[in-house]
């Protein structure tokens, strides 16, 4: 790595901070999230420290505290350009103040500056935030603790193209981190995984409904800590009341006691064995140089463009006749392989899949924004749905614009998102899925991407569900604001989270209802939850906090959407709404200022950037200060006389809020010269995986041909495969039933991958009705060694 301008080598030189306590409590379906930073300044100057870290993209921050030496200061909530200059005047004083932020680009990102740490001073910092945990298709809830901020690319022509994120190589992060986690639930806790190693599960009492777990001894923070946590009868939907906070104003959401309903609605089998046979089906593919890299450095991998590859050939393979497709990639620029969507066919399948085959992690950046908008600018193919599959790594600055762009074409289409690797931007993935109606995925770790871009497939190929609409009954005495935005999508096993405030006092034996209605495939359904309004016991505030954070949210978005058309009223509601709940939003900042500290902090402070992990360095050209380690830059104030710190001018002010606010402005270059990656090495590329081998033979309609290429893929010799064969049997469907019964016989691991093919390859069976069905079947089972029914071929 470079030492560009003073930044910090990697010699370990001295940073200051040491280690990092997070503590999580999950209840159900939410999680509050302690996290305690701790500081020590070993220089002899003062210090001011930067650090830039990820937290959950839907997380509420609702408490923010620093506690030096016996001194303990907890921050207040303020409108974001009020705390930056008190913060500022702080520091122009001496005094110690902290200032706790979120990006205006996007919002899991969030910078904590700790101001005037004196020479030999330790310094505490709690951080806590509620969070709600998403649901994933074998019904665990997934926890992730972002440990890697990856260099978000900054769109080119934006404002402030800049640095902040210092990196480096994850062996090297200097600080520690320990971490235990106490779940509790209605339902016993089956089981808690994790991609960490954990001591074993404790129960705390018999029925097993709490637990807790922590990362085993030697931990370290070299990536995202990810918690998958399982409940028995996981599909209950339930309603938790929390009341009130005392000391707020009655009529307040945070006065008021606020409802928040977990709802898993029930499709019938019947209608979701149906696939539909139609939609565009449009695949955008990050090709920016980060692809190139493995998910998991820990072991040899292939890499990440190759994992799309292979996605993409399942996904060609699996599309039903009569669809469309198309397929963009994107870096610096983008590409696409037909001007417009066509018609699947085998010509088109083809073609397409050549050009996939040549797919390198080759086009630099990560400029998501343009080919969205050419996408979203070719006309809708009539009675073809449009379905967008997004394909990245999740490295964009422009977060936010990405997913007002969503939101703005919600109307026309689904969007499903892929984030891949460790450090994927939690925030655009799951935003671009919630305003696109779509299923949002994370594939890390050892994880195969395969498996859950199919079931995504599948959401996108069942019925959709129509006519959404939610109502309550409550006693007439109560009335209820639902603080939620209205639900645009339902799919099988997807929990959907409603918050509400409650209005007025009822008795606490009162019960309330929410009715959940639809219309799928024709077939009105409903599903309704009673619950009891009587306050749960020992809540805290964390559903308020959630439903807070959730409106919050939705009124940032309207301020963009209305950016230059009003003046300014729904800025000041998020503020206020802010402020008041405790709950950090893009538009204010947790200010915590040490008045109390009679001993003005001499000197010229000194800037120290603290360095987030990564797992690539690159070679950048001087004019770029970004990555290494530290930036080093001399804060100091003019002096009085007397040696007390002048107050700055406003010009002074303005110089120092511009080098902070350039730490959100971090960006990724890419095609320069690239440094040795020492962990991220991709190893040569094995053989082809046999799976994908057989998948690669078949054809757009469905079947297998009878060649010697597929009996290789079968691993027989061709004169076996025709010797074999029923006299009277007809050569496709003959290769079509061998293809099906070795993928019964001998990959049922991989059914999530191979499923939608082989019901595609079935009914092209089904339609031949051809004789001999049986015969092909038993006498596959004796070639291949298998002893798969026909009834299992659903033929």
């Amino acid at each position: 790595m470079m030492n560009c301008c003073g930044l910090l080598t990697l010699e370990k030189e001295p940073v200051p901070l040491k280690s990092i306590e997070v503590e999580l409590e999950v209840r159900d379906h939410v999680a509050t999230v302690v996290s305690t930073l701790n500081y020590e300044n070993k220089e002899d100057k003062p210090l001011e420290a930067v650090f830039v870290f990820p937290l959950p993209g839907d997380a509420a921050v609702c408490h923010f505290s620093a506690k030096i030496g016996q001194t303990q200061i907890v921050a207040e909530v303020k409108e974001k350009q009020e705390a930056r200059e008190e913060y500022d005047d702080a520091l122009s004083c001496g005094q110690q103040a902290f200032l706790l932020e979120e990006s205006e680009q996007s919002p899991d990102i969030f910078s904590l500056s700790v101001g005037s740490l004196p020479p030999g001073e330790s310094a505490s910092i709690r951080l806590e935030y509620v969070t709600e945990l998403a649901v994933q298709a074998d019904d665990g809830l997934r926890f992730c603790l972002p440990a890697v901020l990856n260099p978000r690319y900054q769109p080119q022509g934006s404002e402030g193209a800049g640095v902040q994120v210092t990196s480096v190589p994850a062996s090297l992060v200097p600080y520690s981190l320990s971490f235990s986690a106490r779940v509790s639930s209605p339902r016993p806790v089956s089981k808690v995984e994790s991609n960490c190693s954990l001591d074993p599960l404790q129960y705390l009492i018999t029925d097993q409904t709490q637990a807790t777990v922590k990362l085993a001894a030697g931990h370290k923070f070299d990536r995202d800590v990810e918690l998958l946590i399982y409940y028995k009868d996981a599909h209950q939907p339930t309603a938790v009341v929390e009341a009130g906070q005392a000391s707020a104003e009655a009529g307040t959401l945070m006065g008021d006691p606020v409802v928040m309903v977990s709802l898993y609605p029930e499709f019938p089998q019947s209608v979701m064995s149906s696939l539909a046979s139609c939609g565009e089906f449009v695949f955008l593919v990050d090709r920016s140089g980060s692809m190139s890299y493995a998910n998991d450095y820990s072991k040899e991998q292939e890499s990440r463009i190759s994992s799309a590859r292979d996605t993409l050939l399942l996904l060609l393979k699996s599309l039903p006749m009569g669809c469309y497709f198309n397929i963009y990639s994107f870096g610096f620029s983008y590409e696409h392989i037909f001007p417009k969507s066509v018609e699947y066919s085998q010509k088109t399948m083809k073609k397409a899949l050549k050009k996939v085959e040549q797919m390198e992690a080759d086009l630099g950046g990560t400029e998501i924004l343009q080919p969205l908008k050419h996408i979203y600018s070719q006309p809708c193919i009539p009675n073809q749905p449009r379905q967008l599959f997004v394909f990245t790594d999740g490295e964009v600055g422009n977060t936010k614009e990405v997913i007002d762009l969503v939101k703005e074409n919600s109307d026309s289409h689904r969007c499903f998102s892929f984030g891949i690797g460790e450090g994927a931007s939690s925030a655009l993935i799951n935003g671009m899925a919630k305003e696109g109606g779509g299923h949002a995925q994370f594939i890390t770790g050892t994880d195969r991407m395969q498996p859950k871009v199919m079931q995504s497939l599948q959401f996108a190929l069942h019925p959709t569900v129509v006519d959404i609409s939610v109502t309550w009954d409550l006693p007439k005495e109560v009335s209820v604001t639902v603080l939620s935005p209205p639900i645009t999508a339902l799919f099988p096993g997807q929990r959907s989270l409603i918050y509400a405030q409650l209005t007025e006092q009822s008795s606490e034996a009162a019960e309330g209802c929410v009715t959940v209605k639809y219309s799928l495939a024709g077939h009105p359904s409903e599903n309704q939850l009673h619950f009891s309004l009587k306050p749960a016991a020992d809540t805290g505030l964390t559903v308020h906090r959630l439903g807070a954070r959730t409106l919050i949210r939705s009124l940032e978005m309207e301020e963009r959407e209305h950016r230059g058309q009003q003046d300014g009223g729904v800025k000041e509601k998020v503020v206020k709404l802010s402020v008041q709940s405790g709950v950090s939003s893009s538009f204010t900042a947790f200010i915590a200022v040490n008045k109390d500290n009679s001993k003005v902090i001499q000197g010229p402070l000194v800037r120290r950037n603290i360095p987030t992990p990564c797992y690539a360095s690159l070679s950048i050209p001087k004019a770029y200060y970004l990555v290494g380690g530290s930036m080093e830059m001399d804060d100091s104030l003019p002096r009085r006389a007397n040696n007390e710190r002048e107050v700055p001018s406003e010009m002074e002010k303005k110089s120092r809020r511009g080098i902070r606010d350039v730490k959100f402005k971090v960006f990724s270059l890419f095609k320069l010269k690239r440094a040795p990656r020492p962990m991220a090495a991709v190893p040569d590329q094995p053989p082809r995986d046999p799976l994908l081998q057989l998948v690669s033979l078949q054809e757009a309609s469905g079947c297998w041909l009878l060649d010697p290429a597929l009996a290789a893929a079968l691993g027989k010799s061709s004169k076996e495969v025709e010797k074999s064969k029923p006299a009277k049997a007809n050569s496709e469907v003959w290769a079509t039933i061998l293809a099906l019964i070795w993928l019964h016989g001998l990959k049922m691991d991989a059914k999530d991958e191979w499923e939608l093919l082989a019901m595609k390859a079935t009914s092209w069976l089904r339609a031949q009705n051809a004789p001999c069905v049986t015969e092909c079947v038993e006498a596959g089972n004796v070639l291949l060694g298998c002893s798969v029914k026909k009834e299992a071929l659903r033929l």
